[in-house]
């Protein structure tokens, strides 16, 4: 049985990586009694993979892991299983089965949506009225935003604006916010950080990665031209 789990991580659990968060899930899945399968071989490991790694210090709402299990246990009992495993900055918030055909979301990932916001301290530089105002001027009134993206061997051009699905501003007018919603996945992935520092320096701004706080809010696969959020594309377990 194909089974997808989503998790918020949050707190001090921000600054924990990605393969670390990895040998944790391993962990707590012995601890909450998960029926999950392994890999054959001298070293047979949990069937187990993420989708779409958050960076470290950011948060997210919308984490997910897919394994594969002999047999469960319903959603709500695996569930409360799982965050009893879990430590203050942690917590599983969906646990459904998916159809045997399902792929991993790992290699369905298309789009994902972040909150940015000012953290505490730090300058806000601008009104939500003059963010607005400048995104229109250097972003949605220009026929391309091209920037300079680099990657682990070289650097390379790129065209933002079809890979960004929704970009506004939000929050109050003394504490704006950015929503970004862009192409995830292992074709075109693009950061928000990537975005919001090309859209400073295009308004001649300099950009502080220490000033922003990035929260994920969920993670989307595509279907026929519809993004739907990872989990809902399982159903609910009720029966043991």
């Amino acid at each position: 049985m194909k089974v997808r789990i989503k998790f918020r991580k949050y707190g001090v659990m921000k600054f924990i990586g990605h393969l670390d968060m990895m040998r944790y899930f391993q962990k707590a899945m012995r601890r909450a009694d998960i029926d999950i399968c392994y890999s054959e071989g001298f070293s047979p490991h949990q069937i187990m993979s993420f989708a779409a790694p958050l960076g470290v210090g950011i948060t997210s709402d919308g984490e997910y892991l897919d394994i594969e299990v002999h047999s469960s246990k319903s959603s709500k009992e695996s569930m409360a299983a799982l965050n009893q495993t879990m430590v203050p900055g942690v917590e599983i918030s969906g646990y459904v089965r998916l159809p045997d055909s399902a792929k991993t979301a790992m290699s369905i990932v298309a789009a994902a949506d972040y909150v940015l916001s000012y953290k505490e301290g730090y300058p806000v530089m601008h009104t939500r009225t003059e963010w607005e105002a400048l995104l229109q001027e250097v972003f949605f009134e220009q026929p391309s935003f091209v920037i300079m993206k680099k990657t682990k061997k070289s650097e390379k051009e790129i065209d933002l604006k079809p890979l960004i699905y929704d970009l506004k501003v939000q929050g109050t007018e003394e504490q704006p916010e950015f929503y970004i919603k862009l192409s995830t996945g292992s074709t075109d992935n693009i950061k928000p950080e990537l975005l919001l520092s090309s859209i400073y320096a295009a308004a001649g701004l300099e950009y502080d990665a220490n000033a922003i706080q990035i929260h994920r809010n969920d993670v989307y696969a595509e279907e026929d031209g519809t993004f739907i959020s990872l989990l809902d594309m399982g159903e609910e377990i009720l029966n043991s």
